[in-house]
């Protein structure tokens, strides 16, 4: 749609050429900058998830063959940046932030970074339960996951208090931190959850709810509800 705008308050005719045409479909300055912000913040974390799995190789190397470290954007379709390892010191879901030169502050659950307070330790606990829950699911017994926050960026990670049930560590000593968690887990029962963690439908659950109305009950030829169940007469 055109809107035509006018120049001056008269009532006088004006030639269409002293007109201002406006689109109002057209992005406006302010959309224009929130979109290159979104798109400039897109290519950072691909970026960062390129840089990350460059290295994949030497942080096996240095956890050792007994590890097996997952990519959790290939298992679960999650746009975060972050994988799953699994070794002799447990499973542990890692969500990795690059805060570049920024201090990080953490006080208990809350996380300042340049005044700003982002959610990490939720929604590191949130991709942990998440593989927990798909893991125990698929085993049929319960296999608890730890959730690790790792920061890529070369800033000051400063504690005033850790978080509860949350390994914080910076990238580069995310090896030693795993490792000494200890022996938690044999051999066996690693390669079984590496196992599962590899299986597409671990992390594939069905809506139940949708295939329960798709599916009627019939009495002899007659419809009925969904939640009675009919009997033959």
């Amino acid at each position: 749609m055109t809107d035509v705008l006018y120049r001056g308050q008269d009532s006088q005719p004006e030639r269409f050429d002293q007109r201002v045409i406006v689109d109002a479909g057209r992005t406006t300055p302010i959309d224009w900058v929130r979109t290159r912000r979104a798109e400039r913040e897109t290519r950072r974390e691909e970026a960062a998830h390129s840089r990350l799995y460059r290295r994949i190789g030497t942080l096996i190397g240095h956890l050792g063959d007994e590890w097996h470290v997952l990519d959790l954007r290939e298992l679960g379709g999650v746009e975060r940046i972050g994988f799953l390892a699994v070794g002799p010191g447990g499973v542990f879901a890692v969500t990795v932030k690059d805060h570049g030169r920024s201090r990080v502050s953490f006080a208990g659950d809350v996380v300042q970074i340049d005044g700003k307070r982002p959610r990490y330790v939720e929604e590191a606990r949130r991709e942990a339960k998440a593989a927990s829950e798909a893991l125990s699911r698929s085993a049929g017994v319960s296999i608890p996951v730890m959730p690790v926050l790792a920061f890529a960026g070369t800033g000051r990670i400063s504690f005033y208090g850790v978080p509860k049930g949350c390994l914080v560590t910076a990238y580069h000593e995310l090896p030693r931190v795993l490792n000494a968690r200890g022996q938690r887990l044999a051999a066996e029962t690693v390669d079984k959850v590496f196992a599962l963690a590899m299986h597409p439908g671990t992390w594939f659950q069905p809506d139940y709810g949708d295939l329960a109305e798709d599916y009627r009950w019939y009495r002899e030829g007659e419809q009925v509800g969904t939640d009675k169940r009919g009997h033959a007469e």
